[in-house]
């Protein structure tokens, strides 16, 4: 593998690609078991046994508010910090120290998960720790990325792309499954979804097989990023002493400014940041929609899960390729499109009927039509993510890339708040769970449209 990033072909060392992937593996459990498949639910059934207990109207529709609620005041928060941060680590030329930092705040917070159980009424409190462990993950993924133009030339870094977020899914694939066979309790039945009795000697009775979904995350982070910090290392050369803030800020302006002026750039940020918002309300909220809509327990979303996972890590690798014949801008196209659809069933599905159309008292096609609607969000949200992360190449100033995945970030969370928070507002309300869903298709259009004016190749003029 070569990188052309300073002009010159050097050859990248196959151990410094494969560190980088490791983030991803390491990574991926705090969305995959943490935000979608096991805890969010769990909080979300917690939440709901809590509103009911102190008589509030529309119990699960208000743990549906919290839950988005705190989610968007994280999107908040990373978008602000993370563009500072990157122009900051862009003036030192070090990277590996704020990934540090932010694993720490990552396993701590995963850690705390533990001791939610299940009649707390500190709602509040495992928000704030959860959301420490997701904004610390999301935090260090942007100092990550700010190394992948680094890895290859920019038909190379699509495939990397590809394959980092492609491992990652079986990452979280592998983590999924070990906590369904041998910790997630399966409903009431105080046994996992293979029936053993939870392992270590956790006791079922008060959940403990599920909130070792925190420790697990945790340890499962702090040994998979080893190889990250033994092979990826900041370049020495451009090491720099630490710069005023007032530096540090005035750069970063000019930045925004330069970008702002740039239409492919421009376009694509703005609307990335529609559609990631989009994309990160069906992965937040797919779980506990089908615990809230459809009443399912561990034994349905555990096989939903696993069957979610591994879509998005094939198909997240199948988009790399493509990424790499055609392209970023065709994948994340059709990927839009597939989303778009996904989001038009949910809202038209429930218990009871099918786009209007009554179903029999116990039909399972609702189910199977939220598998499929699974996969289809598994593998067209990976493929988006990684394309999008590769389109950002394009549009990346070589010699700033932490600063240019900080904007990327930023633009990825600028309106994070925006999704959760409509969410949260057509839940109370309608008072339906699947309503509340109409803003995420007209997010996804915003998105799509912009793309319009995106020059599939970049506009650096490099």
């Amino acid at each position: 593998m070569t990188t052309a990033v300073t002009g010159v072909a050097t050859a990248v060392p196959k151990r410094r690609i494969w560190g980088w992937i490791s983030f991803d593996w390491a990574s991926q459990p705090y969305y995959t078991l943490g935000l979608t498949f096991i805890f969010g639910p769990y909080f979300a059934v917690v939440a709901t046994d809590y509103y009911t207990s102190i008589g509030a109207e529309d119990a699960k529709a208000n743990a549906q508010s919290i839950w988005s609620f705190a989610q968007g005041c994280a999107g908040i928060i990373i978008a602000l910090t993370a563009p500072f941060l990157g122009a900051f680590a862009d003036n030192t030329g070090r990277k590996r120290p704020w990934i540090a930092l932010f694993s720490a705040l990552y396993v701590i917070g995963a850690a705390s998960l533990w001791f939610l159980t299940p009649d707390s009424s500190a709602l509040t409190l495992f928000l704030i720790l959860f959301y420490v462990g997701f904004i610390a993950a999301e935090s260090a993924l942007n100092f990550v990325n700010a190394y992948l133009p680094s890895l290859g030339t920019e038909k190379q870094v699509g495939r990397i792309s590809g394959l980092g977020a492609s491992i990652g899914y079986w990452g979280g694939l592998v983590a999924l499954i070990i906590m369904l066979v041998f910790f997630a309790e399966s409903g009431d039945t105080g046994k996992t979804i293979v029936g053993f009795i939870p392992a270590l000697g956790l006791d079922a009775a008060v959940k403990e097989g599920t909130r070792f979904v925190g420790p697990f995350m945790a340890v499962w982070y702090a040994l998979f990023i080893l190889p990250f910090f033994l092979f990826v290392k900041d370049d020495p050369s451009i090491s720099r002493p630490i710069p005023k803030m007032s530096q540090v800020w005035a750069e970063l302006v000019a930045t925004v400014k330069s970008v702002w002026k740039r239409k492919s750039a421009a376009n694509f940020l703005i609307g990335s940041m529609f559609y990631r918002d989009a994309l990160n309300a069906l992965y937040a909220f797919g779980g506990v929609y089908a615990t809230l809509v459809l009443d399912w327990t561990v034994l349905q979303l555990g096989p939903f899960g696993i069957i979610s996972v591994i879509t998005a890590a094939v198909f997240t690798y199948v988009g790399g390729v493509c990424d790499g014949k055609f392209g970023p801008k065709p994948v994340i196209i059709f990927c839009i499109l597939s989303l778009m659809l996904v989001s038009a069933t949910i809202i038209g599905m429930s218990r009871e009927y099918l786009f209007g159309v009554p179903l029999p008292e116990g039909s399972r096609i609702p189910d199977a039509v939220l598998f499929i609607c699974g996969s289809i969000i598994g593998g067209a949200g990976g493929a988006l993510y990684a394309a999008s992360r590769s389109m950002m190449v394009r549009h990346t100033d070589p010699e700033r890339p932490t600063e240019a995945f900080g904007l990327f970030a930023l633009s990825g969370k600028a309106t994070a708040f925006l999704a959760p928070m409509l969410i949260s507002l057509f839940a109370l309300l309608t008072g339906s769970v699947q309503l509340s869903f109409l803003p995420v298709i007209f997010l996804f259009l915003i998105g799509l449209y912009l793309l319009k004016w995106v020059n599939p190749e970049g506009d650096r003029g490099l």
